[in-house]
């Protein structure tokens, strides 16, 4: 058979070159991640209601249809913000959901890499600190024989909030005085150590319906409001992902905001509806009467804009648990919301 020429290996080297660069440039065009698939993980409590709601109701799916994609929603339960930002930067979820302190210090780690930012706030809610011992009735009561539970030893909210409230309690600098006593545990868990004086838990900052029913207990009494220390109602839980996801997936990321944005809406027009969403999804001892009293306390606001986040922020870096300090709400969040009033 005749050897093809050198005239021929060359035309046929420069059509191979072609098509692997066609094949590349396409490689290249192709987001990170396809459209049409979103992995979410919540916790424990009605802090997380929006994200029941839009679960029960599946809002993701119907507002992706309206953008012409059927999205998969995968659902997660983790507890804690510490291992919420693990699984994010691990790759295993793509939106966390905690606290205003979890947040800022994840967006503050990846500053410059994942940019990892707040999509939305899920709520207004006063976080209490409980206890079952009757000696403690202020936070320089409790001594080495006393445990404070909560979901993230020194990262999340309610540790944050314990650190603000300590240092104004025992003076500046000594927003660490209680650190020592604090033991991470699941809301749930916690509830049930403190309600029956087992584990050695004597305390507890937890959320709602947790503090609720504890206060229910004739044993159980308040000793702080997250509200005193902040001077006001704030934002408690946020929910947020990397700038990859929002980038790579802009109408998947549309859909779950107009989803979260409807949810709220119908948690605010009809808190029967939301009531049954919230025990679809949480399989439990409460009742729907129980939750409706939660629901109509004027305390308890379900809104997707940012409030009081910057006093947070501003206490975090004065403390040195993050490096960079924001100029406003609007650098640990995306752009979607900067049209609000947010703080």
């Amino acid at each position: 058979m005749p050897q093809p020429g050198r005239s021929s290996r060359r035309a046929f080297a420069a059509i191979a070159a072609l098509v692997m660069g066609v094949l590349m440039m396409s490689a290249t065009a192709a987001p990170a991640a396809a459209e049409g698939r979103i992995r979410i993980a919540e916790q424990y409590g009605l802090g997380y209601l929006p994200l029941h709601v839009l679960r029960h109701n599946q809002l993701i799916e119907k507002h992706g249809k309206a953008l012409g994609i059927d999205i998969a929603v995968d659902w997660v339960q983790l507890s804690g913000g510490a291992a919420m930002n693990d699984a994010l930067l691990s790759g295993s979820i793509d939106l966390g959901s905690a606290g205003v302190g979890p947040l800022l210090t994840i967006w503050d780690r990846t500053r410059g890499s994942a940019n990892v930012k707040a999509i939305a706030s899920l709520n207004d809610m006063p976080l209490f600190l409980t206890t079952n011992n009757p000696k403690v009735g202020s936070l320089k009561d409790f001594t080495d024989a006393d445990r404070i539970a909560l979901p993230a030893v020194k990262v999340g909210v309610q540790a944050r909030i314990l650190q603000m409230a300590a240092e104004k309690e025992f003076g500046p600098g000594k927003y660490d005085a209680l650190d020592r006593l604090t033991v991470s545990m699941p809301h749930p868990d916690a509830t049930a150590a403190l309600l029956s004086g087992s584990g050695g838990i004597t305390a507890h900052i937890s959320s709602p319906p947790f503090q609720y029913q504890q206060l229910d207990d004739p044993k159980i009494h308040k000793v702080i409001s997250s509200y005193d220390v902040l001077g006001g109602p704030h934002s408690f839980n946020l929910i947020w992902s990397k700038q990859s996801f929002r980038d790579g997936n802009p109408k998947t990321y549309q859909a779950f905001l107009d989803a979260l944005k409807e949810a709220m809406d119908l948690i605010n027009a009809n808190h029967e509806a939301a009531a049954d969403a919230y025990l679809a999804q949480n399989k439990g001892s409460l009742d729907k009467a129980y939750i409706l009293r939660l629901l109509n306390d004027p305390d308890i606001r379900f809104t997707v804009t940012p409030n009081r986040t910057e006093a947070f922020a501003d206490f975090m870096h004065k403390v040195g648990a993050i490096r960079n300090k924001p100029a406003s709400w609007k650098d640990y969040f995306f752009e979607d919301l900067h049209d609000g009033t947010g703080s």
